[in-house]
């Protein structure tokens, strides 16, 4: 892959590192942003060898959201903005068969937020923030925000937080569940590749259809999810590395996990 203009990308064992690199704007999304950040979920989705992606951005935040300047990039409306730039980095993120960690330290904000939001995990610096921005400027949440924060906080808290164009710093992000971890800014980087190389010693069969299945466990009822569930681990209980653990269990050792 050639060379990206706004995004960095490294990978160290089976964890990928993909940073927004637009400091000066705080990250906004123009269109370059949004190809490069496509382009590098590619990347990563693609490469057998990464478990686990840990997405920042650099500088003061994660992200201001869409960047105004920009206008709508290269599509006549925003409806095509949406459907043609963001969905499709969206939904490589939720669909992907690996873990997505989001570290936020400052504005995860607009669109910035959504993106964070669709990650598996999101690690909050103690100066991060959500910021639903969108009515203040006479807009509506889009990019998937409104799935999110009514699955996570239900109708009535969801609507508080985007009618008033509320900013939920961290603190309120961990007490109502929209992070998994709140860490000192200065060790944000470290807590989120740290626990992202954690997972990444995991199965990563079983964290790909763990994910699956808690995804469709948001709209399925109980007894679509028992047979679900049953014909999953039917998949599961043959791979080599259920037998690996299964023997390292009964010799006392940990188990090295290989993907098949």
């Amino acid at each position: 892959m050639s060379k990206l203009e706004t995004v960095n990308y490294s990978q160290s064992g089976h964890v990928a590192t993909i940073t927004m690199n637009r400091p000066d704007a705080l990250n906004s999304f123009n269109t370059q942003l949004r190809l490069d950040l496509s382009a590098a979920i590619e990347r990563a989705n693609t490469d057998s060898s990464v478990r686990v992606v840990v997405l920042g951005g650099e500088g003061r935040g994660f992200s201001a959201g869409h960047d105004l300047a920009d206008g709508l990039g290269n599509h006549p409306t925003i409806e095509q903005t949406i459907l043609k730039e963001y969905k499709p980095l969206l939904k490589a993120i939720d669909g992907s068969d690996k873990l997505f960690i989001s570290a936020i330290k400052g504005a995860a904000a607009g669109i910035g937020a959504a993106v964070a939001m669709t990650c598996d995990l999101i690690v909050m610096a103690d100066d991060g923030y959500f910021f639903l921005a969108f009515a203040g400027i006479g807009l509506v949440v889009d990019g998937g925000a409104s799935y999110h924060l009514v699955r996570k906080l239900g109708y009535k808290k969801a609507m508080e937080i985007v009618v008033e164009a509320q900013k939920v710093p961290a603190q309120e992000c961990l007490s109502l569940g929209l992070i998994n971890k709140l860490v000192p800014a200065d060790e944000l980087m470290s807590a989120a590749q740290g626990w992202a190389e954690r997972l990444a010693e995991g199965a990563p069969l079983a964290q790909k259809y763990n994910k699956q299945l808690l995804k469709r466990a948001q709209e399925a009822d109980l007894d679509a999810m028992i047979d679900l569930e049953a014909s999953t681990q039917n998949i599961t209980i043959a791979t080599e590395d259920h037998e690996t653990a299964r023997k390292a269990f009964f010799n006392k050792e940990k188990p090295v996990f290989v993907g098949k």
